[in-house]
């Protein structure tokens, strides 16, 4: 059966056609994939994104989530953060996307939840891609990804088993920062606590994200943790 494709930007890719999740992977791990943008494939359709990442909405927001989280993880003493470009693969989900942060505990590698995927070289120490649910994926809201991130993905998430979903939107007055948790069928929203935390159990503490105006007028980002 023929695919979807979606091309988000304008300019010319060529995308060998592609029947199954297999062969979207084996294309994704060879030389002729692309080395520039994010290419997803979700369900069967397979979305394009080469628009330039944004310095603040995105950038240094994705900054302040990595130093956080990985002194977090320090202190709890297990697991591994990565950052975009880290592809993540279920066959569960039909599923295999880049996203923005990802978070996988030493249990999850101890009990095969998720796997590193060696090169195909078999080179040591060599890994391109993980297998299965992480415990965390944070998606950040760009222009291009909005319908993506919030519709096509967490249901696919859902699915390859992720244990926690974070939502990120800082392109507007309004800034979106939302935990979600496994729910039944489907992710659900954390509530906020009286002082605007979210619980993360994925790390154990709570969570707020804020911002303000630096000298220059630009948006600086934190994110505070109890």
């Amino acid at each position: 059966m023929a695919i979807a494709v979606l091309l988000e930007e304008d300019g010319s890719l060529e995308i060998p056609q592609i029947e199954s999740l297999g062969a979207f992977r084996a294309w994704a791990t060879s030389d002729e994939f692309p080395e520039h943008g994010r290419i997803d494939y979700i369900h069967g359709r397979i979305e394009v994104d080469r628009s330039p990442e944004e310095l603040y909405c995105h950038g240094t927001l994705k900054i302040e989530l990595i130093g956080v989280l990985r002194q977090r993880a320090r202190e709890l003493g297990e697991g591994e953060l990565f950052s975009d470009r880290t592809r993540v693969s279920s066959p569960e989900a039909d599923l295999s996307a880049e996203p923005d942060l990802v978070f996988v505990s030493e249990e999850s590698f101890r009990s095969g939840r998720v796997r590193e995927v060696p090169k195909a070289s078999g080179e040591p120490d060599r890994y391109i891609e993980l297998e299965g649910g992480p415990d965390l994926v944070v998606e950040i809201v760009s222009d291009r990804s909005k319908a993506k991130d919030t519709q096509r993905l967490p249901p696919a998430y859902w699915r390859a088993g992720v244990s926690e979903f974070w939502l990120i939107d800082a392109r507007h007055d309004d800034l979106v920062f939302q935990i979600h948790e496994r729910g039944r069928r489907r992710f659900k929203p954390v509530a906020s606590d009286v002082d605007g935390f979210q619980p993360s159990r994925v790390f154990g503490c709570r969570f707020q994200l804020v911002r303000r105006r630096n000298r220059r007028g630009r948006w600086r980002f934190e994110l505070r943790r109890s």
